[in-house]
C-alpha cells in the first residue's frame, strides 16, 4: 500500500498530548480518496493505517467539520497508532465532498454507501467499528438504523441523536446559544481552523445584537457571514411534532444489538440525550457502558481526552480485537462533583430514595412540607434586561460550574437555601423541580437550578432545567421541570440552594411574554412571576452509596 506521512499539523498536535498509551505502530496516510455517497456524490475520505503487516479492524469516522485538526490527530493518528484502519470522511456538502449538506436527511444512506465501498478495499478485514463525538455520534446512530453485518462496536462521545432536543426544550423554548454555535460549526469549521476562528470572533462581537434581535429569524446572518437555510427553519419550528422534524430523531432502536460505549459529561449540552440512549439500549439488553466525567461538551475532548481516549480504546479493543483486558468490571462509571472521586455503578440511574426540599417565605429550604399553596415569592422578568445565563451545560466555552453569587444578587432571581449540613450528602441520579407558579401575562419560562453553597458563601451550579408555562393571566400552573441528573457530594458545612428565575439568556431565547413563537416574536412584555408554597426540589438521596474509586 502506498502512503504518505500524516499532515504536519496533525503530527505537531499529536506531539503535545500527554498521558496517552504508548504508540504501537507508525502511521501511513492516504488523503482525498473519492468514495461514492448514497446519491452518487463524491465523499472525500482520508485513510489512516498502521504501517505494518497484518489484518487490522476498521473505524469509520464521518464528520461535517472537515478532516484536518483536531480530527486528523485525535482519530486518524491516535487510533491508527493503536492498530486500526481509520476512515475519516467529510459528510455530504462539507470539507470538499459533493452535494448539499442537510442536518439529518443524508447520513444513513451515505454511511451505508461508505460501508459498501469498504467491502471492496483489500485492507478491509470485515470487522468495523464507529467512533466520534457530537454530530459524529449522530452519523453513527444513522448507520445503526439498519446496521451492516460488519458493524461490531460503536463509541458515541458526547453524542447527538435528536436534533429537535438540541435546539428546543420539550416546552418549545429555543436553545438559542446552541443554535448559534451549531450554525457556526456547520458553516465554517470544515473550511479550516483559521476560517473557523475568524468566524467565532465575529460571532462573539455580534452576540448581544443577534440574541436581542426582534425577530430572531435571519438576525444571525451578520454574525455567521450569511443566512443558513436550515438554521432559519430550526429557529421557527419549536414543536417536536411539526412535520419539519419528521425523521430527525435517531433514538436507538430497542432491537439494536451492537455493543456501544457512551461517554458524556455532567455539563455537556447533550448529556440528557446520552442518558436517554443508555436507557433505551439497557432495555434492549444491548452490551453497553457509560462514562460520565466532570466535563462540558468541549472539555471532554480537551482536559478529559486522556480518560475519553482510554475508555474508547478499551471498548474497541474488546469488541473488535477480542482483547477485554482494558474493560472495567461495572457498566457505569461517574465522576462525583464536590469530592472529585470516580464511582463505579452497576446501572444508571442507581436506586435511590427521593427526598424533597421546600421553599419558605424567608428564603430557606426545609424538609418540612408546606400546609398550603399560598403565594410565596415574586420576581419581575424584564426581556429588555434578561436574566443572564451563568455556566451550566453549554456547547460554548462558558460551560460548567461557575460562581453564581453575582447572578443571585439580581432582583429577578429567587434563592432558597438550606441549613449547613452536619453530615455529607451524596445525590446520584435525576433531579426534579416541581413548581406551582402564576404570572400576570400567562406566558413565562421558569429556570430552576441546584447549587452547592460552601462555607464562604460561594454558590456553584450543579444541574438545572427550564420549563414553560402558557396559561390564563394569574392562573396557577403546576410544572414538573427535569433538571437533568448529577452525581454530587455535598460536604459537611455546605448548603443546598434552589435558584429560580424566568430565563437564562442567551442560553435560551427570551420568552416574549405574549405566547408568540420566539423565532418570529417582535414584541416583548415584562412578566411578573409568583412562586407558590407547594413547590418542591426533589433530590435522589444516595445514602447507601457504593464505594468510590480514587481520582
Amino acid at each position: 500500500m502506498s502512503f504518505r506521512k500524516p499532515p504536519l499539523s496533525a503530527r505537531l498536535m499529536r506531539a503535545t498530548w500527554r498521558g496517552l498509551p504508548a504508540k504501537r505502530y507508525d502511521v501511513g496516510w492516504e488523503p482525498g480518496l473519492a468514495v461514492p455517497g448514497g446519491d452518487g456524490s463524491t465523499l472525500l475520505t482520508d485513510h489512516y493505517f498502521p504501517r505494518a503487516e497484518g489484518h487490522f479492524p476498521t473505524l469509520l469516522v464521518r464528520s461535517p467539520y472537515g478532516r484536518g485538526v483536531p480530527w486528523s490527530p485525535m482519530y486518524g493518528m491516535l487510533f491508527a497508532e493503536q492498530g486500526f484502519h481509520v476512515v475519516l470522511q467529510s459528510c455530504r456538502g462539507t470539507g470538499g465532498s459533493e452535494g448539499s449538506f442537510h442536518l439529518w436527511r443524508n447520513e444513513a444512506a451515505d454511511g451505508l454507501a461508505t460501508v459498501a465501498w469498504l467491502r471492496e478495499q483489500p485492507w478491509f478485514n470485515g470487522t468495523l467499528g464507529t467512533l466520534g463525538p457530537s454530530y459524529l455520534g449522530y452519523v453513527q446512530w444513522a448507520l445503526a438504523l439498519d446496521p451492516p453485518p460488519e458493524l461490531k462496536a460503536m463509541v458515541v462521545q458526547v453524542g447527538l441523536h435528536d436534533p429537535h432536543a438540541l435546539f428546543h426544550t420539550g416546552g418549545g423554548a429555543l436553545r438559542l446559544e446552541n443554535a448559534l454555535v451549531v450554525g457556526l460549526g456547520m458553516s465554517h469549521q470544515h473550511r479550516g481552523m483559521t476560517a473557523f476562528a475568524r468566524a467565532a470572533l465575529r460571532l462573539r462581537r455580534h452576540l448581544r445584537t443577534v440574541t436581542m434581535a426582534a425577530p430572531l429569524r435571519g438576525a444571525y446572518a451578520s454574525a455567521l457571514g450569511g443566512e443558513v437555510a436550515w438554521l432559519n427553519e430550526v429557529l421557527t419550528h419549536p414543536d417536536a411534532e411539526d412535520p419539519y422534524w419528521g425523521g430527525a430523531s435517531l433514538a436507538p432502536s430497542e432491537r439494536l444489538r451492537v455493543p456501544i460505549s457512551l461517554i458524556t459529561g455532567w455539563h455537556d449540552a447533550l448529556a440528557d440525550q446520552t442518558f436517554e440512549q443508555y436507557a433505551r439500549l439497557r432495555r434492549a439488553g444491548c452490551g453497553i457502558s457509560l462514562l460520565v466525567g466532570p466535563w462540558s461538551h468541549a472539555s471532554a475532548l480537551q482536559q478529559g481526552w486522556p480518560e475519553v481516549f482510554a475508555e474508547s480504546l478499551a471498548w474497541l479493543r474488546a469488541h473488535l480485537c477480542a482483547d477485554p483486558t482494558g474493560l472495567r468490571s461495572t457498566a457505569v462509571r461517574v465522576h462525583m462533583g464536590g469530592d472529585h472521586m470516580w464511582r463505579d455503578l452497576t446501572d444508571w440511574p442507581p436506586t435511590t430514595e427521593p427526598t424533597s426540599w421546600y421553599p419558605t417565605k424567608d428564603g430557606h429550604l426545609t424538609r418540612q412540607p408546606p400546609t398550603d399553596s399560598a403565594p410565596l415569592s415574586t420576581l419581575r422578568y424584564d426581556p429588555a434586561d434578561p436574566t443572564p445565563a451563568v455556566g451550566g451545560p453549554l456547547l460554548s466555552p462558558g460551560a460548567g460550574p461557575r460562581d453564581n453569587r453575582a447572578l443571585e444578587a439580581r432582583t429577578d432571581v429567587l434563592i432558597f437555601t438550606g441549613p449547613p449540613l452536619t453530615e455529607p450528602l451524596d445525590i446520584i441520579g435525576p433531579v426534579t423541580g416541581r413548581l406551582t407558579v402564576s404570572t400576570d401575562t400567562g406566558h413565562a419560562d421558569v429556570f430552576t437550578r441546584l447549587c452547592d453553597v460552601d462555607p464562604e458563601g460561594r454558590s456553584v451550579n450543579v444541574c438545572d432545567g427550564l420549563g414553560t408555562t402558557d396559561a390564563s393571566p394569574d392562573a396557577t400552573s403546576r410544572l414538573t421541570v427535569p433538571m437533568s441528573a448529577t452525581a454530587h457530594h455535598f460536604a459537611p458545612g455546605h448548603r443546598i440552594r434552589w435558584q429560580i428565575s424566568a430565563g437564562a439568556h442567551p442560553r435560551y431565547a427570551r420568552n416574549p411574554g405574549t405566547g408568540k413563537p420566539r423565532g418570529n416574536a417582535a414584541t416583548f412584555v415584562p412578566v411578573r412571576l409568583t412562586l407558590h408554597a407547594d413547590s418542591a426540589l426533589t433530590l435522589p438521596d444516595s445514602a447507601n452509596s457504593p464505594p468510590q474509586v480514587a481520582d
